[in-house]
């Protein structure tokens, strides 16, 4: 493999990982064993902490496809706590507010997501990476800071209940670049006359590229093997 001419690696991207943290755990790796103080690295959409699933890394000259990645659909299984929410519409914070759950069934659940396909609007979640006067959202929501974003328009192509039990549920989601998952999971809570937040995440498909052709993180330390 030549990285410095430009490799494209898909990752399973571990839990409590930071997107920027696998990015840097493989440039270090790669820098080492090519001898090489700099080395350009990127991937094509970032993913939260607790979100676990399929990143496309570029490196070298082919970091200049990062952009057509990112603009193709991707493919998420979300898990869906009801009846309560957060701040940060999953469990990097506490639950804030709780809502009643007795009205929603299974056929409420799946009437109501249909409302969600097509064009949509959204507005991200407070803690996002989006900048509001140069500065991060998560970082002014971190400190307590009050955070208003315009809503964004974006598309879902598919949403599919795969699970349904009191209080939780489980959907697929096609949906365009730019779709925050957990602001997803607001809405539909919103939606169901209630509350909803993200427990679960798993990125399982961009374009083509499914999460079975996927190497594991712990293969990193293995790449460069092939490096003579």
């Amino acid at each position: 493999m030549d990285f410095i001419s430009g490799e494209i690696l898909y990752i399973d991207k571990p839990l409590n990982w930071t997107s920027f943290d696998l990015v840097r755990k493989l440039r270090n790796r790669l820098c080492r064993d090519l001898k090489v103080k700099k080395l350009k690295v990127g991937h094509a959409g970032t993913l939260d902490p607790l979100a676990t699933g399929v990143m496309i890394v570029c490196t070298g000259r082919k970091t200049k496809l990062i952009d057509t990645f990112q603009y193709q659909e991707k493919e998420y299984i979300a898990t869906i706590q009801l009846g309560a929410t957060t701040p940060s519409f999953d469990l990097e914070t506490e639950v804030d507010k709780t809502f009643p759950t007795e009205h929603i069934t299974k056929e409420l659940v799946e009437e109501t997501l249909k409302s969600f396909l097509g064009r949509i609007e959204q507005v991200p979640p407070a803690y996002s990476a989006c900048k509001v006067n140069g500065e991060r959202a998560y970082n002014l929501a971190r400190n307590g800071e009050e955070v208003e974003l315009k809503p964004k328009v974006l598309v879902i192509d598919e949403i599919e209940l795969l699970d349904f039990e009191k209080d939780s549920i489980k959907i697929r989601v096609v949906c365009s670049k730019g779709t925050y998952i957990r602001a997803l999971a607001r809405d539909i809570g919103e939606a169901l006359q209630s509350g909803g937040h993200l427990t679960g995440l798993i990125r399982t498909r961009i374009g083509e590229v499914t999460l079975d052709q996927c190497m594991k993180a712990e293969d990193i330390d293995n790449i460069t093997q092939s490096i003579d």
